[in-house]
């Protein structure tokens, strides 16, 4: 695949995640988060925000390349 479609997934997966990050964040405090323990997550507020934009970067481009795909398997058969 060329570079273009790639692109056509990372820009608005990219665009989706900030904007959803600050959606995210506006209703919930960094500091307030839990680990599945139960106990306080102990990590910086830079980490909570770097970590969790990366994995809904990599939610939306999943969601946008599973699009892609699917047009790309309609249109050859």
């Amino acid at each position: 695949m060329s570079a273009r479609p790639w692109m056509a997934i990372a820009w608005p997966a990219f665009l989706f995640a900030a904007v959803l990050e600050m959606v995210v964040f506006a209703a919930v405090d960094p500091g307030d988060l839990h680990g599945l323990s139960g106990e306080p997550l102990g990590w910086t507020r830079q980490a909570v925000y770097t970590v969790s934009f990366f994995v809904f970067w990599a939610v939306t481009a999943a969601a946008s390349a599973l699009s892609v795909a699917l047009v790309n398997r309609r249109s050859e058969g």
